[in-house]
């Protein structure tokens, strides 16, 4: 088999789809494997590039295959479809892969660490849960709105309010109603604890973790400084960012607007890094 430079990996359900070239762009592997196989296979393979879509899966193999020493390079699902020849199929989707794969300016995505996906894990299940307790709160509304009943859209109005409308007898609730809404309160009691749970795991997390305890130092510095520049420059600009520096500075003091304007600006930069956008100046 000639040198592989550049392999692409379809992470399929049920099988992976490789496509390896060299050098020069020549196809040297096409080939559908099992689940069990396609770490036996690499690890045959002379150390080359490897990309994949970013995926639940991609990070775990990632991994894998940077302990046998390949570079590996995650690509976003966008950045692969205008790569795709013909109809959507493994085979066209590894060589769509295999392509971005070799742009000199695709945009890659960090392989994420055991310990990020953890972090990650508590952060989705904990919303779930957030995510069923606002529906459950949104069904009870909708019951005693249809009984003529209304309260304010909140989860601490239904904790205080639904128990006392359910004990109140002068209403128009019936019996089964207010068994309904009891049992459907219980359920948002239980997920009210749930939610607490990982609260406090995510807590525990954080607090075991320096970085999230103190931030990056360095970092952190260079947002400072770089607020004081965007404040010291301020009054010679009149755009919106600039006013509100200003603004915020003759109302407080100057150095809580710097914080603000460092804060405004590691959101920013978060933005950029999670959606792959470039800088857009505000108008």
């Amino acid at each position: 088999m000639e040198i592989i430079r550049f392999l692409a990996i379809d992470l399929a359900k049920n099988v992976f789809q490789l496509h390896g070239v060299d050098a020069a762009g020549t196809l040297v592997l096409r080939r559908r494997v099992g689940h069990a196989q396609p770490t036996e296979l690499v690890l045959r393979l002379a150390p080359c590039t490897i990309g994949m879509e970013a995926c639940s899966s991609a990070h775990h193999w990632a991994r894998q295959f940077q302990q046998q020493g390949h570079t590996v390079k995650l690509i976003s699902p966008q950045f692969v479809k205008p790569f795709v020849k013909g109809n959507k199929t493994d085979g066209n989707d590894a060589e769509a892969i295999c392509e971005a794969l070799q742009r000199p300016s695709m945009r890659f995505v960090p392989i994420k660490s055991v310990e990020q996906q953890d972090v990650q894990s508590l952060h989705r299940a904990r919303s779930r849960l957030v995510s069923n307790r606002t529906g459950l709160v949104s069904q009870m509304r909708g019951i005693l709105a249809e009984r003529g009943i209304v309260f304010a859209q909140s989860i601490t109005h239904a904790r205080r309010g639904i128990p006392a409308i359910v004990a109140d007898i002068t209403n128009a609730l019936t019996p089964l109603a207010r068994e309904i809404l009891a049992d459907l309160m219980d359920q948002l009691r239980e997920l009210d604890k749930r939610i607490t749970g990982f609260d406090r795991r995510i807590d525990a997390v954080f607090k075991a973790s320096e970085t999230c305890q103190r931030g990056d130092r360095h970092l952190r510095t260079l947002l400072i400084h770089g607020a004081r520049a965007v404040l010291r420059t301020a009054p010679t600009k009149h755009d919106r960012k600039h006013t509100w520096a200003l603004t915020l500075q003759a109302r407080r003091c100057a150095n809580r607007a710097i914080v603000a304007i460092a804060n405004k600006m590691a959101r920013v930069i978060w933005s950029m890094l999670a959606t792959g956008q470039s800088y857009q100046k505000a108008v």
